[in-house]
């Protein structure tokens, strides 16, 4: 969080990671939405595509609230303090939040209670007085004390009425050595670090250090109050294996395993189908309650398909993955606003929307409803792929594909869901809706088929072979 990603080292892994999210994930299990072709007949609480999209940052009007609604964000992250800055003798000052503090949390937060917009709190750092390594924020405190005092205080306020907030953040992407090549984590430093990376050593209690200084601490507060842990986002470049190794550390002061002190599991970066080992491991059956992405984007969103691609993948990922609570699946943004054409919205004023906002915008528009796995496999023609769920009575096809006529075929829809339906051929980036002779749909004994035209300037990057991504949406018949 409030991080420089200028590394070449960190920019290749996020390149690699970004490919790795394109791997199409289609759902498997059924639920009951609208038409019995396509329920099991157990009935599970329906969820929105817009449970899962949060942003790091707040928003500061009702325009900014408007925009936000519009994109479909249901969640914001941001830090607080400043606590005890200078000395353990100042008041603790927790009311500011933003890079320098600068900006007010209670009136932020009491803001998105009233819009239905839900608040993570991140904790951290450790005040400079107080550092291991001397001057330095991103290391383990030396009292570990003030940093309870800190953790109380946060936690003690927020928690309750009128804020109401259950969910706190323990620190940001502490690790120990990264697999780009860093012997030091960017936001936790122990002995030997050095600003100039070429001269730092190993951190080599990085993991004994985080969770009986750190997290452990912070933890048992954060239960106390009745509230949720937000694992400190597992950096990218940390390894999942190494994750697990932390995760699944037992304290030798505590005797207490660090996994059984976290209600949300949380990495930064990775593709949705990196995901899939450790709900296997930690949420299928527990201990933990979900699965979060408290960063995702940020130059990744120079491609325009990353965000939709992400969010709708990460839909039919987690629809085949018992989503039965809104916040079992979130993932947030890194950043909401800024100069840089990539983030959602250009800082006006006026505040205008990037392409990037401008997919959520259409994602949102093009998938309101309640949703749940289409369990009928596709087959699509050549140079075209996808996958697709279902959004209160449509059927929702996003396709990847190049210029040209392409083809997609679902067997075994139920025929009479199908009499009288229609598609049509949204572009996924600015919501064009392509002329009705581009995409036709025909059906013949419950096997639906469709047919449309790809445009030759597609709306991707700049990459070979050109590719465009747009949603197919069916409107069927609705039963009674």
């Amino acid at each position: 969080m409030y991080r420089n990603r200028s590394r070449q080292g960190r920019r290749r892994a996020l390149k690699t990671l970004a490919a790795l999210a394109c791997v199409g994930l289609p759902g498997m299990r059924t639920t009951p939405v609208a038409f019995a072709a396509d329920a099991a007949g157990k009935q599970r609480e329906a969820r929105r595509m817009t449970d899962m999209i949060g942003t790091n940052g707040w928003p500061g009007s009702d325009a900014d609230i408007s925009m936000w609604r519009a994109m479909g964000i249901s969640w914001g992250r941001g830090s607080v303090g400043p606590g005890q800055p200078d000395s353990a003798k100042q008041a603790m000052r927790v009311n500011g939040t933003g890079n320098a503090y600068d900006s007010d949390l209670p009136s932020a937060i009491l803001r998105n209670n009233a819009n239905g917009i839900r608040s993570l709190l991140f904790l951290g750092y450790t005040p400079k007085w107080n550092a291991s390594v001397p001057g330095d924020s991103k290391s383990a405190p030396v009292n570990v004390d003030a940093w309870q005092r800190y953790v109380e205080a946060v936690v003690s306020k927020y928690s309750k009425a009128p804020y109401n907030v259950r969910h706190f953040q323990i620190w940001n992407e502490a690790a120990g050595r990264l697999s780009g090549g860093l012997p030091q984590a960017t936001f936790w430093h122990g002995p030997k670090f050095d600003r100039d990376e070429k001269r730092s050593g190993p951190y080599e209690r990085a993991m004994q250090d985080y969770v009986d200084k750190i997290h452990l601490p912070a933890a048992r507060i954060v239960r106390k109050y009745g509230a949720y842990i937000v694992y400190g986002g597992w950096p990218d470049q940390g390894g999942v294996d190494t994750y697990v190794k932390w995760l699944e550390y037992k304290s030798a002061r505590s005797n207490e395993r660090m996994i059984d002190w976290v209600d949300y599991l949380d990495t930064h970066y990775l593709s949705v189908g990196d995901l899939d080992g450790l709900y296997q491991r930690y949420v299928k059956q527990g201990p933990a309650r979900g699965l979060w992405q408290t960063e995702i984007g940020d130059r990744y969103m120079e491609d325009p398909h990353y965000l939709p691609r992400y969010f709708f993948q990460f839909a039919v990922w987690a629809l085949d993955r018992n989503w039965d609570d809104p916040d079992k699946y979130v993932t947030m943004i890194y950043h909401w606003d800024g100069f840089e054409p990539y983030r959602l919205t250009h800082r006006g004023p006026p505040r205008t929307y990037n392409p990037s906002g401008r997919s959520l915008v259409v994602l949102n528009k093009t998938v309101p409803g309640l949703l749940a796995p289409f369990s009928k496999p596709l087959r699509f023609g050549p140079e075209a792929k996808g996958s697709a769920l279902l959004s209160d009575s449509d059927i929702v096809i996003q396709v990847s594909a190049a210029p040209g006529w392409r083809t997609v075929e679902a067997a075994g829809v139920e025929q009479s869901s199908l009499d009288g339906a229609e598609v049509l051929f949204i572009d996924a980036v600015t919501g064009a809706v392509a002329p009705h002779e581009d995409a036709t749909l025909t059906s013949d004994n419950g096997t639906l088929s469709i047919r449309f035209r790809v445009p030759a300037a597609v709306n991707g990057a700049d990459r070979k072979p050109p590719v465009h991504l747009a949603y197919l949406v069916v409107r069927r018949q609705k039963t009674t």
